[in-house]
């Protein structure tokens, strides 16, 4: 069955052209022209959707928020500028990645089969040696996919799961920023660590007992991050 792509789009040429290529990339595309629509169009059968974020109406901001407060469909936005703070904006509304336009047909295949493949359990490596894995007063089961902490489970999206157990399979040693990269979004950010960098936030405030204080995903400086609460 071919992956079904929602995409939103307000600019019907910018629109028809994406879903013509993704299609072409061997897509299935939903295609809509609003965040309200994209809102009642969205169901199980979906794979990931396109978002943009200049849109009438509802932003992709918000569509984003609601997207994410309804469960775990993976989000790529997309933006006429590479500006921060619409980058940051949109990562913190709970987005996986981001691609700043025009787009590329081929390079956003592959950020969409990237994305997909984070959704699958982890079933080598950390996953085949360590049913499970601990940091700190948390236990993380890969194959399961889930975080629990005193046998009560943390919601934490496919790509914060699979940083954090990238983090913790590094049993405290530095993981750098790049390798993060590389492992968890699965291609060269060219020194854009913005994507990671909000991703931790996110994660922090999900598993610290106070974000402000971290003290399982610990920040060092010039390098990376690393696994703490040993």
């Amino acid at each position: 069955m071919a992956t079904r792509v929602l995409l939103v789009e307000d600019d019907e040429r910018i629109r028809q052209a994406l879903g013509l290529a993704l299609a072409d990339e061997g897509y299935e595309v939903v295609e809509t022209a609003t965040g309200e629509e994209a809102l009642d169009v969205v169901d199980p059968d979906l794979d990931v959707v396109l978002l943009d974020l200049m849109l009438p109406g509802i932003d992709g901001i918000e569509v984003c928020s609601t997207l994410r407060s309804r469960g775990d469909l993976p989000i790529i936005i997309a933006t006429a500028r590479s500006d921060t703070a619409d980058v940051i904006s949109g990562l913190e509304a709970g987005a996986d990645d981001y691609v700043t336009k025009p787009l590329v047909a081929g390079e956003l295949a592959a950020r969409i089969r990237a994305l997909l493949r984070r959704r699958r359990p982890d079933t080598t490596g950390a996953a085949s040696a360590n049913p499970v894995v601990q940091v700190g007063d948390l236990e993380i089961h890969p194959t399961r996919e889930v975080v629990e902490r005193d046998g009560a489970a943390l919601h934490l999206t496919h790509t914060e799961f699979r940083l954090l157990l990238e983090l913790a399979s590094a049993r405290g040693d530095v993981v750098t920023r790049e390798q993060l990269l590389q492992r968890v979004w699965g291609y060269d950010y060219f020194g854009d660590t913005r994507l990671l960098d909000v991703h931790i936030r996110r994660l922090r405030r999900k598993i610290e007992h106070d974000p402000d204080e971290p003290a399982l995903v610990l920040t060092v400086r010039g390098s990376g991050y690393r696994a703490g609460g040993a």
